[in-house]
């Protein structure tokens, strides 16, 4: 089809077209930037969960680095909340204060993703009102006698087009937000993995303190009864 065709169509449909060319340019402008960001969260947090996991105990120097090579990661979050936790509260406010870090980096990591999912939804009504308009425009051509059939055929032919195109975004954006939403679900996972991985080598530091108040108030009691 010729520039002055798709010209033809796009103002055959109220413009629609144009409107959709775009929701096309911002669709992928979000599929880009966020596939983009998401695999790089995907493949550092891999990596950072395979040196945590190599690491049996809290060590403050080794996840300080961490934190350091890995500063815009949302798993990071969760590091720093684990080191600035003081050891001498209860072992649950460490639990509560790690699942508050990840319940705010999750906003971040999904981030634009609904404006991808508006466009999937609103690309085939958009398209849908551009045939519409189009058939208008096509059948007051019948109003002339002089006029003939091809006009109204053509005329059809233009107004699909907008549903066409309409229905083409719609497809390119659910694949993309499908795999996008894929991959948010993997770094959730991978957060909540860290933060597990994290309580279970915390709890040593609380069971050695648990040990030494029971020595502590044992010494008491014996002091006291003597």
């Amino acid at each position: 089809m010729t520039m002055q065709g798709i010209q033809a169509a796009a103002q055959s449909s109220g413009g629609m077209l144009y409107l959709m060319a775009l929701l096309l340019l911002v669709a992928l402008t979000v599929i880009i930037e966020r596939g983009w960001y998401l695999w790089r969260v995907l493949t550092q947090g891999t990596q950072l969960i395979k040196e945590v996991t190599g690491v049996h105990k809290v060590s403050k120097e080794a996840f300080e680095a961490l934190v350091v090579q890995h500063p815009d990661l949302p798993h990071a979050k969760v590091l720093e909340a684990a080191l600035h936790h003081n050891l001498e509260h209860d072992f649950d406010r460490i639990s509560d204060k790690l699942e508050e870090s990840v319940m705010r980096e999750a906003p971040h990591v999904d981030r634009f993703l609904w404006v991808l999912d508006t466009i999937v939804t609103l690309a085939p009504l958009m398209g849908l009102l551009g045939t519409i308009i189009g058939m208008f425009n096509a059948f007051q051509v019948l109003g002339d006698v002089s006029n003939s059939p091809t006009k109204v055929t053509g005329g059809v032919a233009e107004a699909l087009l907008a549903t066409a195109c309409g229905l083409f975004i719609a497809i390119l954006g659910l694949v993309a937000l499908n795999g996008l939403n894929n991959r948010v679900r993997v770094i959730m996972h991978q957060m909540e993995t860290l933060k597990m991985m994290l309580l279970n080598r915390l709890y040593p530091h609380y069971h050695e303190s648990y040990e030494e108040q029971k020595k502590v108030l044992a010494g008491v009691r014996a002091r006291s009864v003597a």
